[in-house]
């Protein structure tokens, strides 16, 4: 978790994009896969949220459209919007680590679509494990900073 929130944090001080970060890594020993920061104002591009990018990187190191073959997770800086749950669902992960908390990007007025309770029990009937609240305030204050720093809100 601790990476995600550094790339948010990078992400924001360099003024590149939104402030999200993700890593998936495997579980059996730990090796990085895919590293993603939120990239969708300054490619103008509404997919490339950092969840998506962190797959992408991570299914193309591993040759696969699928992660499923061995244990891995996703740590993400904040819980993921409606459409990064889906592409999680569909990437294969076994567990996904959340920092911040959707009430968290939602009080900064960022709009994280229809996530419901339902879908985290949903996600785990189908064998993927959920933590929430990893480093919770550290990822929030990355948030924080980025709307302090006059940062855009893109999809309220």
């Amino acid at each position: 978790m601790g990476l995600a929130i550094e790339l948010a944090a990078r992400n924001v001080e360099a003024d590149s994009g939104g402030p999200f970060g993700a890593i998936v890594v495997d579980a059996e020993d730990g090796r990085l896969l895919g590293v993603g920061v939120n990239r969708v104002v300054p490619l103008g591009n509404s997919m490339l949220h950092a969840e998506a990018i962190a797959v992408m990187g991570a299914e193309q190191r591993v040759g696969s459209f699928s992660l499923a073959d061995r244990p891995r997770e996703l740590h993400s800086s904040c819980a993921p919007c409606a459409m990064c749950l889906g592409a999680i669902h569909w990437s294969g992960v076994a567990r996904l680590v959340c920092g911040a908390t959707r009430a968290d990007a939602e009080a900064l007025g960022f709009d994280e679509g229809p996530v419901f309770e339902e879908s985290y029990s949903y996600l785990a009937r189908e064998g993927l494990e959920v933590v929430h609240g990893v480093r919770r305030e550290e990822a929030a204050d990355v948030m924080r900073t980025y709307l302090e720093r006059g940062g855009p809100i893109y999809n309220p």
